[in-house]
């Protein structure tokens, strides 16, 4: 039989840059290594026969088979090739046949944390499923990680000292410069999360603001901090699926971080929703994490896939310009501010680690786990340029071609 730590070596690498040590006592790679992979149990190799790679990986690690000394995001760009890229079909194969004894021998269902949506794939009730999978955790667990604004997604650094806050201040203002939003408007915000769009029209711009979700514990957050502030005769959020939004003629639609939930298949009918519900010469931002290449195949990282968004998948910025155009509305603005989501994700990250014990507590080992997993394989995948997040500003035309835009500025 094989030393444990040159079986490891198979998937990370024959020359690992941090140190694997084993229970059979087998080492591998620096002894000065800050980090370090501590390999617990022969399950974790019996996951690693089942699934070569990230998720085979990521499963021993979210049930403590394998245990991370040190700093995990360091550990996760040590192992960069692997983390970002898995490794090849062939070595998969390879490293599936030397384990399968250990895999006969053990055979450790997957956790019971991986998502299993049921139904035909994007249709009303699945979709509901995958969202309550990530986002229907718990509230609490998310003020922890997320900081007071509770804004789940990228932030726009106005400098690189810039806080958290200051940051996700600044992306909402953001996008309300790039809808011209002024007092008295209109804004549909779509996949609204826990209303931070919303609640910055409403309080900062003075626009009639309405917010969907299909997540109901966001709803009801993001409804009752409404009401606190005081802005509930110009905001609100409702627990619904955009396809069921029946009013139109908006100035404005956002959408923030919904459609990388959508599918590549449904992005035309997507857009043409949106467009629909736009008046003559309203805008409509969108702002998601895009592929920065064309990609083939039809889902995301299997890590990502099972344990993260379920059913979730990511284009190409070139994809999502045709697919705007094509809809309808004419492309005006773009840029990529993958630089920001790093630092967004670098933030949550240490978050999560101050809030450590209580997140724990809150959701579990194994969920806390999982979090902070894919946070820090994320900031690398935007670090290293695996991933990106833009943002496309388009409009509805008027008649006549009429775009309403000023001949410089958004």
């Amino acid at each position: 039989m094989r030393r444990v730590a040159d079986l490891i070596g198979m998937v990370i690498g024959a020359n690992p840059p941090i140190r694997v040590v084993a229970y059979d006592g087998s080492k591998a790679g620096p002894d000065d290594a800050e980090v370090a992979l501590r390999i617990e149990s022969p399950r974790a190799l019996a996951r690693l026969a089942s699934a070569p790679g990230t998720l085979g990986l990521a499963r021993a690690y979210v049930t403590g088979e394998i245990e991370v000394e040190g700093d995990i995001y360091a550990a996760i760009d040590a192992l960069a090739d692997v983390t970002l890229n898995s490794i090849p079909r062939s070595d998969q194969l390879r490293v599936a046949a030397l384990m399968l004894p250990i895999w006969l021998r053990h055979r450790p269902a997957p956790p019971d944390l991986e998502a299993r949506p049921r139904g035909r794939k994007h249709s009303k009730s699945r979709d509901s499923q995958a969202i309550a999978h990530h986002y229907d955790v718990s509230n609490t667990f998310y003020e922890y990680v997320l900081g007071p604004s509770m804004t789940y997604t990228c932030a726009c650094y106005p400098t690189a000292g810039s806080t958290l806050e200051e940051a996700q201040t600044a992306k909402h203002e953001l996008v309300a410069q790039k809808l011209a939003l002024a007092p008295g408007m209109r804004l549909l915000d779509v996949g609204c999360g826990w209303g931070g769009m919303v609640m910055h029209a409403a309080a900062e711009h003075g626009v009639r603001a309405l917010g969907v979700t299909l997540s109901r514990g966001q709803a009801e957050w993001a409804q009752a901090e409404i009401e606190r502030r005081g802005l509930e005769r110009l905001a609100e959020v409702r627990h619904l699926d955009y396809r069921d939004v029946a009013e139109t003629d908006f100035d404005a639609v956002s959408s923030i971080g919904l459609t990388e939930h959508i599918g590549r298949e449904k992005l035309p009918s997507y857009f043409r929703f949106l467009q629909s519900k736009l008046r003559p010469e309203g805008r409509l931002l969108n702002h998601c994490i895009t592929h920065p290449w064309t990609v083939r195949q039809r889902n995301v990282d299997p890590f990502i896939g099972r344990y993260v968004f379920p059913d979730g998948q990511l284009v190409s910025v070139g994809h999502l310009v045709t697919v705007m155009n094509d809809a309808g509305l004419e492309i005006r603005h773009e840029e990529n501010l993958r630089e920001h989501y790093a630092a967004t994700l670098a933030a949550w990250g240490a978050n999560l680690e101050e809030r450590w014990t209580a997140a724990v507590a809150e959701v579990g080992m194994a969920r806390a786990r999982v979090w902070r997993l894919y946070m820090a394989a994320s900031r690398l995948g935007f670090e290293r340029d695996n991933i990106q997040l833009h943002q496309m500003l388009g409009v509805k035309l008027g008649a006549a071609g009429r775009s309403g835009f000023p001949l410089r500025g958004w």
